[in-house]
């Protein structure tokens, strides 16, 4: 007995159906699993929250803000862009498993929409950055960060966290069908937390030697992280560079750009798997 094979969609609009279909069952596959294993769902939320009171309460009180104000309110929208940064690992760690288990093989030779695979795990990990981000604030909240600058413009600055996340998570994408083996996660954590602290999180662009203040201010990150300061009032570095004076601009480009390239990759990557 053979089974029956149904017909692919034909017209652009049935495989958009088909295509968001079949992402959203993989999405649902994700929650499932993390339903079923809350532990490592609940030690990857508490992670974050960790290192924000270690820097609030260990070091805080030899921080100097530039210009006044409080050390929360100075840290927080760092590490809030430095945990959605930090999030390409969880990506890549997942991808790469189900790479290594054969799933992802299994997955190709289904009749499913080839870009389904790619978008499920991204709306899936995205889900999960926006429960962490939302743990976050609230923590913030407890140690004494607050925005000043109206509801509307912290919603934009939430916004940008979380589209630097879904820029960054189609990296991991990639990074994960190419590598296929979820013990190179300690090669992206030595890629990433350089990038990472790399940028004016901690530390002034202006104070570091001149070519790497350079990229400092030109870090993906740094652009996010001076913009949501902005939004929500919160005091920052400063600086008269061009790439300082346009953070706003900067926080929405270098996401975007990020996803175009990466999303086209993950995609293609993904088709020629096993090839």
């Amino acid at each position: 007995m053979t089974g029956h094979v149904p017909s692919l969609p034909r017209t652009p609009a049935a495989r958009l159906r088909w295509a968001l279909a079949d992402g959203w069952t993989l999405t649902r596959r994700a929650l499932t699993h993390w339903a079923r294993q809350p532990a490592q769902v609940v030690v990857g939320l508490l992670f974050p929250i960790m290192i924000v009171l270690m820097f609030r309460y260990l070091f805080g009180g030899q921080m100097r803000v530039p210009g006044g104000g409080g050390y929360a309110e100075f840290l927080l929208p760092g590490m809030y862009a430095m945990t959605m940064a930090f999030g390409l690992e969880t990506t890549f760690a997942a991808v790469s498993g189900d790479a290594a288990k054969g799933v992802t093989d299994r997955f190709r030779s289904l009749p499913m929409a080839s870009s389904a695979v790619v978008t499920g795990r991204a709306a899936a990990d995205l889900l999960h950055s926006a429960l962490t981000l939302a743990l976050m604030l609230a923590c913030g909240l407890a140690v004494g960060w607050r925005w000043h600058d109206g509801t509307a413009r912290a919603l934009w600055a939430i916004a940008l966290l979380l589209l630097l996340r879904f820029a960054l998570l189609w990296a991991g994408i990639y990074l994960g069908l190419v590598a296929g083996d979820p013990q190179l996660l300690v090669a992206v954590q030595i890629l990433v937390w350089p990038v990472g602290f790399l940028s004016n999180v901690f530390a002034a662009p202006s104070t570091m030697p001149g070519w790497l203040g350079a990229i400092a201010e030109w870090n993906p990150l740094s652009a996010t992280v001076s913009a949501t300061r902005e939004l929500f009032g919160n005091p920052g570095w400063g600086g008269g560079s061009w790439a300082a004076r346009h953070s706003l601009l900067l926080a929405v480009l270098w996401p975007v750009l990020i996803t175009l390239v990466f999303f086209s990759l993950s995609v293609r990557r993904f088709r020629r798997l096993s090839r």
